[in-house]
């Protein structure tokens, strides 16, 4: 009995050291940073999340359109949503919904300061990093209205309270030339917000330039070593609204893929779900407890990931 005593004893202090030495950890680079495996939980998480907004187009014009191969090939290959829907027409209702869980105005034309609860916010008070990648933003912080390439009204991060007030969040704004740089140095946020210009996302270019856009600058992403680890990287691209007269449910059914190693290979889901589902899934991947507007109460998007 002695014997048995001293040996249980013993795996005891070595359990004890293990979880003392664990707790006494210095911390980690972000692209190092330990997160549970994404499955079947809401408390899955991943070490970053990407979204790619693109512009204007319909789920028929997108899916199965030999112009966007690319696109069509993550669809098939990780997953997508068929019973997917914007939540307004015009863009910049869809943007905010996608951020802070309300569409807050259908004028595109909107410039005024955001004090609403929003994804910035959260991200903050969790302190989370984060940033807006956007094509030909003119300089890094900008916080004004068109310019050049240059949409405001597709930068909805640029608009909330918690930016423009506070010139160190502003220095998140930042040109999209500055993504293959972080991506290069591993020192991507864990949230990113990426921002075609017009000719890129769909808008007033072509859905094959569309393409070819993404497959030149988020390709070198999905194929990174940091984004294909296990609880590395998520990332979504859907469209902020149907072409068209297709108002269903707001804004029209609109295509949306999601990619990352946790992903269900080859899944298509036939469930509803609008940008507020977008907004909730990527707060609940980084591991934040509130979610901004109607994210809060907003159906779960986790079947489409392994385990569940």
């Amino acid at each position: 009995m002695a014997t048995r005593k001293s040996a249980s004893g013993f795996i005891w202090i070595v359990v004890a050291l293990s979880l003392v030495q664990t707790g006494c950890g210095g911390a980690a680079p972000i692209s190092q940073t330990p997160a549970p495996s994404p499955g079947s939980s809401p408390n899955g998480q991943v070490r970053h999340v990407f979204i790619v907004v693109e512009e204007n187009h319909g789920y028929s014009s997108v899916l199965g359109n030999p112009d966007m191969t690319y696109l069509n090939g993550l669809a098939t290959t990780y997953a997508f949503a068929k019973g997917y829907y914007a939540n307004t027409h015009r863009s910049i209702g869809n943007y905010f919904m996608l951020t802070a869980g309300q569409i807050i105005t259908n004028d595109d034309g909107f410039s005024d300061t955001i004090t609403d609860d929003n994804i910035v916010r959260q991200l903050i008070k969790a302190g989370k990093t984060w940033k807006e990648y956007s094509e030909d933003l003119p300089s890094v912080g900008y916080t004004g209205g068109d310019t050049g390439g240059y949409t405001e009204h597709h930068n909805p991060l640029s608009y909330f309270s918690d930016v423009r007030n506070d010139s160190t969040q502003a220095q998140n704004l930042v040109p999209f030339s500055q993504f293959g740089t972080d991506l290069a140095n591993g020192t991507l946020p864990q949230y990113s917000f990426i921002v075609p210009n017009n000719d890129d996302d769909g808008h007033s270019g072509t859905l094959a330039q569309a393409d070819s856009w993404l497959q030149a600058n988020i390709d070198p992403l999905i194929t990174s070593s940091d984004f294909k680890a296990a609880r590395g990287g998520l990332l979504i691209i859907t469209f902020d609204e149907s072409g068209g007269s297709d108002s269903a449910r707001g804004g029209g059914n609109v295509v949306w893929v999601v990619v990352g190693p946790g992903v269900k290979k080859g899944y298509t889901s036939t469930a509803t779900y609008q940008h507020e589902s977008t907004l909730r899934l990527m707060c609940k991947m980084l591991g934040l407890t509130a979610f901004p507007g109607a994210a809060a109460s907003a159906p779960d998007m986790g079947e489409f990931f392994s385990g569940n």
